[in-house]
């Protein structure tokens, strides 16, 4: 084993690299060596506060290389409370380069792994399997937070040597499953395996689906695609699984949601930078959806900060209901008064588990899409079209339209183009939603608030008014409230049906 030393980031091995913020260090080489021989290099470094996003040190891999296995450690010192301490990611990328675009992209585990391997005929998961070709390779490093004292790091890159053996070719997951022709279908479009930072193998995360009444799925991994060949054992007749990843950025997540098989897409840049744009077109080429994740989650880096422009959708609720939610929920509420006061169009909102472990509940919430068949193109046309509605589980059901006086009518997502002045009536059937109240929400705000529903569950909510008064209409479910003048958490939540001829 030999060592090295790259010192502080003043160092003159430094040099800009093609990717926004950040930098290279000087390289580390290898001498060839005899099939079945092992060689390893040591390198050590400190990284200060302000470091820039990604730093990355060249590997010199030399012909005749079966495997390369990187192991790495950092510290992480005391800080005082209400400081960040040292967070480290890493991953990997191939002689082809790092410039952006990723078409040397080989993996990443972000902070979830302390040791990864690639060779030919297999790879740590988050990784892809694939020959070690002769060339510079990169390890990348990306300082998430770094502490006062600054971050010291060690990284083992080792490089077995031999015959590469036989690569593997990838299946995946079919774009169909049975379905029953046109119907609501629920699905979880945000979900972590142990290919990225999640605990649950994608088989297990499959039997949870099942069982928590899904009939899709997204695979939705932090920035790395190398899960889509590892779902077609979980997808069946009754199960359609989709596959994408959660573009992870340093200015927000976003759910490329249902892309093309093998489709990677990058995460290095800022919303200063003025690149996300290019990577949500990306995304739409490849047959998926673009769609903002948790945009008001207050970790480090998750607060959305592209703006909305690209969307398709938005996540407006993540996971177990927070302020976070009830924010994003608001502020999503705020871009429908918009579009429909310009006469734009409007982004539908969904909801999604983000489930990455035990005790998180996959399904919880769900959202539950009006689609021709069970298929990723219907699905996502019925995203698309907001004809859907969030619920936290399978045993809540909805049923929400307006109607005009001369049998018109109007489901969610969907538009009842009458006079100003007609008089409609907006109808919500619920169940599976005990002690819950109804509310009904406008561009004026909110309108009408029911009763608790009965500890059944069940319940029919009516309400009139016109469209000169209500441009759209919406409805929530909300449980009861632990004390105080605020709504309670929600059980569910409808996209909205549009009032007027617009």
């Amino acid at each position: 084993m030999c060592e090295d030393s790259h010192g502080g980031l003043g160092r003159r091995a430094l040099f800009m690299t093609g990717a926004a913020a950040a930098l290279t260090l000087g390289s580390v080489s290898f001498a060839s060596a005899a099939d079945g021989d092992q060689e390893s290099r040591t390198v050590r470094g400190t990284l200060p506060p302000g470091s820039p996003d990604f730093v990355y040190v060249p590997v010199e891999v030399p012909a005749g290389v079966r495997e390369l296995k990187v192991a790495y450690t950092y510290d992480r010192p005391a800080v005082p409370a209400g400081t960040l301490g040292n967070a480290l990611d890493i991953g990997v990328f191939d002689e082809r380069g790092t410039e952006l675009g990723g078409r040397g992209f080989r993996g990443w585990s972000g902070g979830a792994r302390t040791e990864f391997f690639l060779r030919a005929d297999d790879a740590t998961p988050g990784y892809l399997p694939g020959p070690v070709r002769e060339g510079t390779w990169h390890i990348a490093l990306g300082p998430y937070t770094v502490a006062p004292q600054g971050l010291s790091y060690e990284i083992t890159i080792t490089l077995t040597y031999g015959e590469p053996g036989e690569a593997v070719e990838p299946v995946y997951p079919p774009e169909r499953a049975k379905g029953r022709g046109r119907a609501w279908y629920r699905g979880d479009c945000h979900l972590h395996s142990w290919h990225s930072d999640g605990r649950r193998t994608p088989a297990e995360i499959g039997e949870l689906a099942r069982a928590a009444g899904l009939d899709f799925i997204n695979s939705s991994e932090h920035n790395t695609h190398a899960a889509h060949a590892h779902w077609a054992d979980v997808a069946g007749d009754d199960l359609l699984v989709m596959l994408g990843e959660e573009v992870t950025t340093r200015n927000g997540h976003v759910v490329a949601l249902g892309t093309d098989p093998g489709t990677f897409v990058d995460w290095r840049y800022r919303a200063r930078d003025n690149r996300f744009g290019r990577f949500a077109r990306q995304i739409r080429r490849a047959g998926g959806l673009v769609v903002p994740a948790h945009p008001h989650a207050t970790c480090v880096g998750c607060n959305w900060k592209f703006g909305f422009g690209e969307a398709d959708a938005v996540e407006a609720w993540n996971g177990p209901y927070t302020p976070d939610d009830e924010v994003a929920l608001a502020d999503w509420d705020s871009m429908l008064v918009a579009s429909v006061r310009d006469g734009r169009d409007w982004i539908p909102a969904m909801g999604s588990s983000d489930a990455h472990r035990s005790p998180d509940a996959v399904g919880s919430p769900q959202t539950v899409v009006l689609a021709d068949d069970l298929t990723r193109e219907a699905i996502q046309e019925g995203i698309r079209a907001g004809r859907s509605y969030v619920a936290e589980s399978a045993r809540v059901t909805l049923s929400f339209r307006a109607s005009g006086g001369r049998g018109e009518h109007a489901g969610i997502g969907e538009r009842l183009a009458v006079g100003r002045d007609t008089p409609v009536t907006v109808r919500l059937e619920v169940t599976g939603a005990p002690r819950c109240t109804v509310r009904l929400v406008t561009d004026q705000g909110v309108v009408h608030t029911s009763a608790p529903l009965p500890v059944a569950g069940s319940g029919v909510v009516e309400w009139r008014t016109t469209p000169s008064y209500a441009a759209y209409v919406r409805a929530e479910l909300r449980h009861e409230a632990a004390a105080g003048p605020l709504p309670g958490p929600l059980a569910a939540f409808t996209n909205p049906v549009f009032l007027g001829r617009g």
